[in-house]
C-alpha cells in the first residue's frame, strides 16, 4: 500500500464567509448555505439549512460544493468532522469554516478517500494538528500534508462499495424513522394543538381550551432531576458503564441510545441520586435550550439538562411532544440578560401546560407507543450497523480481510 499526501491527490479549496454587512435570508431561497454544524456523521445535512439571497450568492458564487467533494470542518470544537457531498447538495455555498477536497487525480477514488478520513483516528489527528488554542484552526497547508494509505484503484472501489452498502441500510432506516416521527407528531398536533381529538365535534370551549381540560405545571407529571458533571480530574469516573448525556447527544432523535461519553460505576457512585431510569424525558435548559429526548437506558446528564422521571408512563409520548412545544417558553423564561439561555430547575418545574383528560392521553398512548418502540428499535439497529461498518473498514483497508 502506498502512502500519499492529500495535497498530491486532490485540490483543497476553502469556503467563503458572507460579505460584510450581509446576513442570511429570513426565508427559504434557491441558494442554501452549508455551515460547519451541517457537516456531521459523515453527511452534509440538509435538515436545518440557512439560505442567502440571490445578490449575496452572486458575490460568493465560486465557493460552492460539488457532488463527490469531501467537506472538512476546520475551526472550533468540530474540527475534523467530515461529510461526503451527495447529489442533493451539489451547488450549495460552503462556509469559510470548512474546506472541500475536489478535482481528484487518477490515484484515488473519492468515496474511498472519504471513508479513510471519516475514521476516528483521522478526526483525532486533525484536531491535534489544528492546535489546542481556544479556537483551533486547521489550515489548508496542514491538510495538504495529511497522509493516507492507498491500495490499487480496483480495491478502493470495492472497499467503498462494500461500506456504502452499510450506509445505504443506515440511511434507509433513518428515512423510516423520520416517517414514523412525523406520524406521531402530526397526530399530536391534530389532537392537542388544533384540538381535533376524538369526538371533538361535541366539545365545548372555555378560555380557549376544551371544557374539562386543565392547566398544570411540569412538576405535576413527575420528579424533576437536574444533572451534574462528575469531576474531570478523576479519570476513573469515566468508563463504559452508564450513559452520560449532554445536549449534543440528544439532538435529532426522539431517543438517546448512545452518548459520546460514559461514566464508570465509580463515577455513578459519586452522584447516585442523579441516575435517570430509562424513559425519562430530558430537556436542555441552558445554552441550546429546548432540545428534548428520551433516554433509552438508565443515564446521567450534565447540569444543562432538567429531566422528568414520570409518575405515569401513559404520559410519555404526549409529554415528549408537549416539552418540545415549550422551546420558545424555555428561551423566554430562561433569558437572564446574558447571551445564553439559563432556565433553573425551579422555573422549569413551574412551566405551565394544557392538560387533557386522562382518557384522551390513554388513547394517544395506545396509538403511538408501538411506533415509539419501533423508532427505538431502528435506532439500535443503526447503532449496530455503524459499529459493524467501523470495525470492517480498517480491516478491509489494511488487507487483513480480503476484498473479493
Amino acid at each position: 500500500m502506498n502512502y500519499v499526501k492529500l495535497g498530491d491527490l486532490c485540490e483543497i479549496k476553502s469556503g467563503k464567509r458572507l460579505p460584510q454587512n450581509c446576513d442570511f435570508a429570513d426565508r427559504k431561497t434557491q441558494f442554501p448555505y452549508i455551515r460547519a454544524r451541517d457537516i456531521k456523521n459523515g453527511r452534509i445535512s440538509t435538515e436545518d439549512l440557512v439560505y442567502i439571497e440571490a445578490d449575496v450568492q452572486k458575490r460568493i458564487k465560486k465557493y460552492i460544493i460539488e457532488k463527490g467533494d469531501i467537506a472538512i470542518t476546520i475551526v472550533g470544537a468540530s474540527v475534523g468532522d467530515v461529510g461526503y457531498a451527495e447529489e442533493c447538495v451539489n451547488g450549495y455555498n460552503l462556509t469559510e469554516n470548512a474546506v472541500r477536497l475536489t478535482s481528484y487525480n487518477e490515484k484515488v477514488y473519492s468515496k474511498y478517500l472519504f471513508y479513510v478520513l471519516y475514521q476516528k483516528q483521522y478526526r483525532d489527528y486533525m484536531q491535534l494538528i489544528a492546535g489546542a488554542a481556544a479556537q483551533p484552526k486547521l489550515g489548508i497547508y496542514k491538510i495538504k500534508h495529511i497522509c493516507v494509505g492507498l491500495p490499487e484503484m480496483s480495491a478502493q472501489i470495492k472497499i467503498a462499495s462494500i461500506i456504502s452498502q452499510y450506509d445505504a441500510l443506515i440511511e434507509n432506516n433513518n428515512k423510516r424513522i423520520k416517517i414514523l416521527e412525523q406520524m406521531v407528531e402530526d397526530l399530536y398536533k391534530e389532537w392537542f394543538v388544533r384540538f381535533r381529538f376524538p369526538n371533538y365535534q361535541n366539545a365545548e370551549f372555555e378560555n380557549g381550551i376544551p371544557k374539562g381540560w386543565k392547566i398544570k405545571r411540569i412538576v405535576d407529571y413527575g420528579k424533576i432531576e437536574t444533572g451534574k458533571t462528575p469531576s474531570t480530574m478523576f479519570e476513573s469516573y469515566y468508563g463504559t458503564d452508564i450513559m452520560f448525556v449532554k445536549t449534543p447527544d440528544m439532538t435529532g432523535n426522539i431517543f438517546t441510545c448512545q452518548t459520546s461519553e460514559y461514566l464508570s460505576a465509580e463515577g455513578h457512585s459519586q452522584q447516585p441520586t442523579k441516575l435517570l431510569p430509562a424513559n425519562s424525558i430530558m430537556v436542555s435548559c441552558i445554552g441550546s435550550a429546548g432540545v428534548v429526548s428520551i433516554n433509552s437506558e438508565p443515564a446521567h446528564t450534565n447540569q444543562q439538562i432538567n429531566s422528568i422521571i414520570l409518575h405515569n408512563m401513559l404520559y410519555l409520548e404526549w409529554l415528549y411532544f408537549t416539552c418540545k412545544s415549550l422551546k420558545n417558553t424555555i428561551e423566554m423564561f430562561g433569558a437572564t440578560g446574558a447571551t445564553m439561555t439559563n432556565l433553573s430547575k425551579g422555573k422549569f418545574e413551574k412551566l405551565k401546560v394544557v392538560d387533557p383528560p386522562s382518557k384522551i392521553i390513554e388513547l394517544y398512548h395506545n396509538k403511538t407507543a408501538s411506533i415509539f418502540i419501533k423508532i427505538k428499535s431502528l435506532l439500535y439497529i443503526n447503532q449496530n450497523l455503524i459499529k459493524q461498518r467501523d470495525m470492517l473498514l480498517p480491516r478491509l483497508m489494511s488487507g487483513k480481510l480480503e476484498v473479493k
